[in-house]
């Protein structure tokens, strides 16, 4: 699960919005039931477009719009999609949605209704603010500061290809000898096949190992043995999908600073 603006803070310029740099995400285990047999067993019609979910949070001020947000019809019926009352193997928090989650795999966490209380089958996407303002970005490259046509801009859906580097960390002070480089990777409705690292600032890399089971969805560890030597170094990774989707060196820039997937990069000093 992760927040669309996940990586903002790298965006230049910078865009408004809470300046998440790496934390905005998390990997779980759910259980729960399948969107599609709940539908199929409420009598769903085979006209409607789109499936829109509310949840029993409302704001705290009057000009606060409600959170209502939809999915495509396809989407609502891939079997993966759940309505999710366990997490790690117990009941799912309320701090997590409890009673009741919608799971959307491989997409942004705004899918993911929270306290859900209502499912509505319907032909148009959910109205409103947070579904026809925000989460939304650009169908094509865009330039800081453009005008850009409703028509232009289309909902935050999948993920992209992604991956972070969890330890050493920034500024970190290393001794010489070998260093132990690791963190995770995660596409959208795909799976990780490889991890690089880079010490030269992209020039050349090595892969990384991947480690464990490759989950559906889940995020995929991985770990780099790198002999350190001395002095100040960037440490860079990327990953690449099953569809062949590498991580760029930067992402296209967006006025909403979603999709952030350039290389992570950590600086280190390496003592002598």
């Amino acid at each position: 699960v992760q927040c669309s603006g996940n990586g903002r803070a790298s965006y230049r310029p910078k865009v408004p919005g809470v300046q998440w740099e790496r934390g905005a995400v998390g990997n779980a285990r759910w259980t729960g039931v399948r969107l599609l047999d709940v539908l199929a067993k409420a009598g769903l019609q085979t006209n409607g477009r789109h499936v829109q979910f509310q949840g029993a949070d409302y704001p705290m001020a009057e000009t606060v719009p409600l959170f209502v947000r939809s999915i495509p019809i396809e989407k609502a019926l891939h079997p993966d999609t759940i309505l999710a009352y366990e997490m790690n193997g117990r009941p799912l928090p309320l701090l997590h949605g409890a009673p009741l989650r919608v799971v959307t795999p491989g997409w942004m966490a705004d899918s993911c209704i929270k306290w859900l209380t209502d499912i509505t089958v319907q032909q148009d996407e959910a109205q409103g603010y947070y579904m026809q303002t925000a989460y939304r970005y650009p169908a094509r490259p865009v330039t800081p500061g453009e005008m850009i046509a409703a028509s232009d801009l289309q909902p935050v859906e999948a993920m992209v290809v992604k991956s972070l580097i969890a330890q050493p960390e920034e500024g970190a002070s290393l001794r010489l000898g070998p260093v132990t480089i690791q963190g995770v990777a995660w596409t959208g409705e795909g799976k990780i096949v490889s991890v690089e690292v880079s010490l030269d600032e992209g020039r050349t890399w090595e892969e990384a190992r991947l480690i464990g089971e490759d989950q559906p969805y889940g995020w995929r560890q991985w770990q780099y043995l790198w002999p350190a030597t001395s002095g100040r170094r960037t440490i860079l990774c990327r990953a690449t999908d099953d569809r062949g989707v590498t991580q760029p060196e930067t992402s296209p820039w967006n006025p909403s600073g979603f999709f952030w997937n350039g290389w992570d990069r950590v600086g280190v000093t390496v003592g002598g």
